[in-house]
């Protein structure tokens, strides 16, 4: 890889949930299963309101189980994105500080125990937040992402550099 930008930093709980959020959200498949969950927690809630308050007796433990479901839709909708965030911090956060360079040919990431080499044909588009550079896989159905942290820059005008060698070398999502 020839001479590129360099980021230096530890992982971050919030870093990795922000990662995680943005490449579900560049998801199809996330977006629809988040619409069928709440809209599971809604026909629940609605079914439990039609037992409760349809003429004839009421069944309160049905209405009961129908309110539970509907929390668990919209619980499970919410908790995924959280969920995938904390295993993930838990496998990069034990790998202790981590190097990334990221050139005209892709970036590498070095930690205590890895040493990975990934090719702009494979992470070929990313989205800017605040906090963070996320590369992500062609495939809108796809999973694969990487995070480049701003704060792992050496010097604050680096973002500037890295936003211009990903615009020449990928794509904006």
């Amino acid at each position: 890889m020839g001479e590129g930008v360099e980021l230096v930093y530890s992982a971050e709980f919030a870093e990795v949930k922000e990662a995680v959020r943005v490449r579900l959200r560049a998801t199809v498949w996330w977006r629809l299963l988040r619409w069928a969950a709440w809209g599971a927690g809604a026909l629940a809630f609605a079914a439990a309101g039609l037992v409760l308050f349809l003429p004839g007796d009421p069944e309160p433990a049905v209405a009961a189980e129908m309110i539970v479901l509907g929390l668990v839709a919209a619980c499970a909708a919410e908790l995924v994105p959280w969920a995938t965030a904390y295993s993930l911090f838990r496998m990069i956060g034990s790998q202790g500080e981590a190097r990334a360079v990221v050139d005209e040919e892709g970036g590498r990431w070095t930690t205590r125990d890895t040493d990975t080499v990934i090719r702009w044909a494979m992470l070929p588009r990313y989205v800017e937040t605040s906090r963070m550079f996320v590369l992500l896989t062609a495939r809108q159905s796809g999973t694969g992402f990487a995070y480049l942290p701003k704060r792992g820059l050496a010097d604050p005008a680096d973002a500037d550099r890295l936003r211009a060698l990903l615009d020449r070398s990928i794509v904006r999502a």
